[in-house]
């Protein structure tokens, strides 16, 4: 019996740190604050997801002023990854990312800068506007822990210098979107189509369009996984999103540019190629898990034999009620095996939560007017861009 209650409290212990690290993880569908006063008591450096779905909230809200403060710190804070041996070692026997601070992805980044720069120009302080989005373009590019240039940023960018009619710094941007390099390669037709037009036209000298308008469509899905030991040439997760992407639109008047690039990155982080540290751990971690889902194996079986011994004991050898609950018991923590497996494998997917599926670039002068639009409710419409800000957009 003493062995019995050991197990079954080593069971315990494995489970509540398991528990906890996963609690970690769990989305929080809190509801968004509804001024920028009650948005700027919620920021704190210390949670990191929170504070960038807070800055989505204050865009979206018109806090430019909230948004300029508190992202040019998030750029500081969540920009390098620290590196700590206590930590690293540690973080083995738990789920990945439960004791290392976040690290913002070179899309996160480049986001940030995307969103202060339309605050800059909300503000009417065009040069400010024209150091973030040269800020971006170093943001893309920068070799840091996270890096890799998306071509959502980049259209972004195209379309913000367009629009302050530096037709030069737009330029270099359509043209990586037409040429798209190799970490690019997999580009949809029609952005690619969209941009040649772009940069025949500033090449040709022809007059620009006017008038763009920017805005993000949809909310970014959920991102879940499994474990996938076979048919996995880098790693054993499965990583996918509740709900598929957009794909890519062309019109006249605009284009449609889905953030499946920005999933991608966060779906790719345990590859060797990308992260081997991060892969090297999960590895690591692998026979780990194993031994942790072997626990209430061992603890059933236990209880189970335990159980039934006692009751033999009990019922001189004849059997009974107890050894038919105690078989019951052991069962159900046996079953419990693969789910505490899956928690100790547990891959870090945190990510800036509260950014759009899709954007949509137009110069259409109303949304329904442009035939990329998706028909989405306005509540998930935020309007990156609008018209009547103060650019220096070049004659039409």
């Amino acid at each position: 019996m003493t062995s019995l209650l050991s197990r079954a409290n080593i069971c315990a212990a494995i489970g509540f740190v398991i528990l906890l690290a996963g609690c970690q993880h769990a989305d929080k569908h809190l509801k968004s604050p509804t001024d920028c006063t009650e948005i700027e008591k919620g920021m704190n450096l210390s949670h990191s997801i929170k504070m960038l779905n807070l800055l989505s909230d204050a865009f979206s809200q018109k806090c430019y002023a909230t948004v300029i403060e508190y992202a040019t710190k998030a750029q500081s804070e969540f920009r390098h990854k620290t590196f700590s041996t206590l930590k690293e070692t540690a973080s083995i026997f738990l789920p990945d990312g439960t004791l290392t601070d976040y690290v913002l992805e070179s899309y996160e980044r480049g986001f940030l800068s995307v969103l202060l720069a339309a605050s800059y120009l909300n503000l009417q302080k065009v040069e400010d506007a024209k150091v973030e989005l040269r800020r971006l373009d170093h943001e893309l590019f920068t070799p840091l822990y996270n890096y890799g240039e998306d071509p959502v940023n980049i259209l972004l960018s195209a379309v913000l210098w367009e629009h302050l009619g530096e037709m030069g710094e737009a330029r270099v941007d359509w043209h990586r979107l037409r040429d798209p390099a190799r970490s690019l390669k997999n580009l949809d037709g029609p952005i690619r189509s969209f941009a040649d037009l772009r940069v025949s036209r500033i090449d040709e000298g022809r007059p620009l369009e006017t008038g763009w308008r920017i805005y993000g469509i949809g909310q970014f899905p959920a991102i879940e996984w499994d474990l996938q030991f076979t048919g996995s040439d880098n790693g054993y997760f499965l990583v996918k999103p509740k709900e598929q992407f957009l794909p890519a639109c062309s019109s006249p008047t605009g284009l449609r540019i889905s953030t499946q690039s920005w999933f991608e990155k966060v779906a790719m982080r345990h590859n060797n190629a990308y992260h081997p540290l991060l892969n090297m751990q999960s590895w690591i971690r692998l026979p780990i898990g194993i031994m942790y889902s072997l626990v209430p194996v061992a603890a059933g079986a236990g209880l189970a034999v335990g159980g039934c011994m006692a009751d033999a004991s009990i019922s001189g050898g004849r059997g009974g009620v107890l050894c038919e609950l105690s078989i019951r018991g052991g069962i159900v923590l046996m079953s419990k095996a693969p789910q505490v497996l899956k928690g100790a494998l547990e891959p870090d997917l945190r990510h800036w939560e509260r950014i759009p599926a899709a954007f949509v670039v137009t110069r259409a002068a109303q949304l329904k007017e442009e035939q990329c639009a998706p028909n989405v409710p306005s509540s998930q419409v935020i309007t990156i861009l609008r018209n009547n800000v103060t650019g220096a957009n070049p004659p039409s």
